[in-house]
């Protein structure tokens, strides 16, 4: 045979003298073979490099062993963390992982992608649903599915990070620390975590009683938040930011270095994520998203529906911390 043919399994049959009933049989692992003739027909498989047809094999026993996982913007350090817990909790159950970025939020490319992935997986785990809808994406009833999101809906089982209660913790903690009000670094208008951070923000200043400043958007990168914060910083007045995520609060760093103001002196600010957090100068204080329990939670949550089970659809939140470093306290 030429290198560049693909072995078939009548080829390994021919070698070991076989048939191609019993290659099969040897390919399945079944006990029926006699061990010599298991073997000869392995030790074929091995001088052909045949290797056996899993799609096939999946076909005829209705099991791929493989879980997809769809999200949008997967290089995100967020979605990366969840994806590392996902495919390690997967990999301890015996299962593989096919990954699908889709190419924007849109419910259009999550149901591309849903499609894409409906022949060839078990089971799916969406990514973070940052669509507007609470139940942006037509979600197959018929195929065992779990949701990485904070909004529950009654079709499928939802997990995800406790947004508001994690915001609204961070806006307290400046407002402990003496400052009249915050001020918000917001993440895209498009983002469902990003609006639910917004809202919190706004609701924790007026439960305080403070006013509600004009808010700056960014876009997550560290480029908008050094570009929200140049804006900000215009307003002498500004002594409290809450960021919508670290990397933004990272730029805002930037700016206020380049501006002459001091953190904390001049200017506190937390993040949101813990991600590198603590490497940040000063060490920056932040919400911590427990992204490890997300991943395991979502697992969890589709091992049930992947043996065929009963499991009724459910929220799961997860609990954000509040992580008191150095970049935030009292006014001068």
């Amino acid at each position: 045979m030429s290198q560049r043919s693909r072995a078939s399994m009548q080829d390994v049959a021919r070698l070991a003298g076989v048939s191609a009933q019993t290659v099969s049989r040897v390919a399945r692992s079944e006990d029926t073979v006699r061990p010599a003739t298991t073997e000869k027909v392995r030790e074929a498989m091995r001088r052909l490099g045949y290797a056996p047809n899993r799609a096939a094999q999946a076909l005829r026993s209705g099991a791929f062993n493989t879980v997809g996982v769809i999200g949008h913007k997967l290089a995100r350090t967020g979605e990366a963390h969840i994806i590392d817990a996902v495919t390690a909790a997967l990999r301890g159950e015996g299962f593989g992982v096919m990954l699908v970025d889709a190419p924007s939020n849109s419910a259009e490319d999550f149901t591309g992608a849903l499609n894409s992935l409906s022949q060839s997986v078990d089971g799916v785990v969406v990514l973070r649903l940052e669509t507007p809808s609470s139940s942006p994406v037509s979600l197959p009833d018929d195929m065992p599915l779990v949701v990485g999101d904070f909004r529950y809906t009654d079709q499928h089982t939802a997990v995800g990070t406790d947004q508001r209660n994690g915001a609204r913790d961070a806006v307290h903690h400046l407002l402990g620390l003496g400052h009249e009000t915050v001020h918000h670094i917001a993440g895209p208008p498009t983002s469902v975590q990003a609006r639910a951070r917004e809202e919190a923000w706004i609701a924790a200043l007026w439960e305080q009683g403070r006013a509600v400043p004009p808010l700056v958007r960014g876009d997550w990168s560290p480029r908008s938040g050094y570009e929200a914060g140049l804006k900000l910083l215009e307003d002498p007045g500004v002594t409290a930011v809450f960021s919508a995520n670290d990397e933004m609060a990272l730029g805002f760093i930037r700016a206020c270095h380049e501006a002459g103001r001091r953190i904390p002196e001049d200017v506190s600010v937390i993040g949101f994520d813990d991600i590198m957090a603590e490497w940040m100068w000063p060490p920056l204080t932040t919400v911590a998203q427990d992204f490890e329990t997300i991943g395991t939670e979502l697992v969890a949550a589709l091992l049930p529906q992947l043996r065929g089970e009963r499991d009724e659809p459910r929220g799961v939140l997860v609990p954000a911390s509040l992580v008191v470093r150095e970049s935030a306290a009292p006014p001068r």
